[in-house]
């Protein structure tokens, strides 16, 4: 019988740092070929990026299909440390190590979960990949195409992302707000700073539109979302001399925005106001942008349903319907079926002694265990 915390702990001790594999995937792939599951390494590459291994594993081969998906890839170690970051140590019952909570061990629970199950009456399959925590360019969206162009579709899918809060399940994310970046570089005339009036100097004009759209409220959130956010991440001039107004000045910010929003009416909003006041002061505005995801949500149905009440049934705790947060693969899986995530606590994610108690991991292969359960006795079709 395989056991969730060991295969954690040999997940873990595997350094895949994004786009490194470093035998994660073999260590999982040799598992699940043990209990009859058929793999495929898929590898992923296009000029620019670094080439990517990934996993499909499928038992069962009629419908319904449920689809665990995840990630074995990892965020770099970083400073502080007080334990192997990749050692797998088990201390007071604590598991640590990168990748505990986000999210090694969700994928140890899941395979032990299936284990429980056995054979379905209908498919079970895991799609993980290497390339979450980095570009995402050649892990999910990949690993989709290749699904569709064999002709395979899937049902329902839950992601292990340390989604919740306190407990594990006590948080259940059924959407998630877009991303989409901006740069904005604003362009004058370069001059010195003795003669500004043969100058256009670029940074008050800047400033101003750092201080309109830092100030603009984009909306009050609906009942599904949070309001949508704003927020500069870099101002910069690169201009170390004292006796000269520079001829650019440049500004990054991201837009975390609810489904009130799309990707074009930001776009346009914020490349209107910068064209705006630029011309305004007889300087130009450059707008580029790069958007990482759309907002969604998985209506409440009896998927969720399905997913909060198993919930309930093992921790006694209603889980509470959740948007917030960053984005994840979801905003790609939503494109082909209803998707929700259900992991452990994030406090510890990215951090220095990333970890998980053991208890919490438990609770968690009992959640998906009683789910595949669930899902098969009565599916939510």
């Amino acid at each position: 019988m395989i056991d969730a915390v060991t295969l954690a702990q040999a997940l873990i001790r595997c350094p895949s740092v994004t786009p490194a594999d470093a035998g994660a995937l073999a260590v999982l792939e040799g598992v699940l070929k043990h209990l009859g599951f058929d793999c495929h390494r898929l590898r992923f590459e296009e000029p620019g990026t670094a080439p990517v291994d990934n996993l499909y594993a499928r038992l069962g081969s009629e419908a319904p299909h449920f689809c665990f998906a995840g990630h074995t890839d990892v965020v770099p170690v970083g400073e502080g440390w007080r334990r192997d970051p990749f050692g797998g140590e088990i201390v007071d019952e604590v598991l640590y190590g990168r990748g505990a909570a986000d999210m090694k061990s969700a994928i140890a629970a899941f395979v032990v979960a299936a284990q429980r199950v056995g054979k379905p009456k209908g498919s079970i399959s895991l799609l993980i990949t290497g390339d979450e925590e980095g570009p995402a360019i050649n892990g999910t969206p990949k690993l989709l195409a290749w699904l569709k162009q064999r002709g395979e579709t899937i049902d329902h899918c839950v992601i292990g992302e340390p989604t919740s809060v306190a407990r594990a399940g006590d948080t259940l994310k059924i959407g998630r707000r877009g991303s989409i970046n901006f740069r904005v570089t604003i362009r004058g005339v370069q001059g010195h700073v003795g003669y500004p009036h043969k100058a256009k100097n670029p940074i008050p004009v800047l400033a101003e539109l750092v201080t309109q759209l830092a100030a603009h409220k984009l909306d009050k959130g609906n009942d599904h979302f949070e309001p949508s956010t704003l927020s500069f991440t870099s101002i910069d001039v690169g201009n170390e001399a004292t006796n000269v107004i520079p001829g650019e000045a440049r500004a990054a910010l991201n837009i975390r925005f609810n489904d009130r929003h799309s990707p074009e009416t930001l776009l346009g909003w914020v490349s209107d106001r910068a064209a705006r006041i630029a011309q305004e002061n007889g300087c130009e505005a450059e707008v580029s942008h790069n958007l990482s995801g759309v907002a969604f949500l998985t209506k409440p149905g009896k998927f969720t349903q399905l997913v909060s009440d198993t919930v309930s049934k093992i921790t006694g705790t209603v889980p509470v319907f959740s948007t917030s947060g960053g984005t994840s693969d979801a905003r790609f899986i939503k494109d082909v079926c209803p998707v929700v995530e259900l992991g452990l606590a994030g406090a510890t994610m990215h951090k220095a002694d990333e970890c998980v108690p053991l208890l919490e991991i438990a609770v968690l292969t009992e959640i998906y265990a009683a789910l595949l359960a669930a899902y098969f006795a009565k599916p939510p079709l």
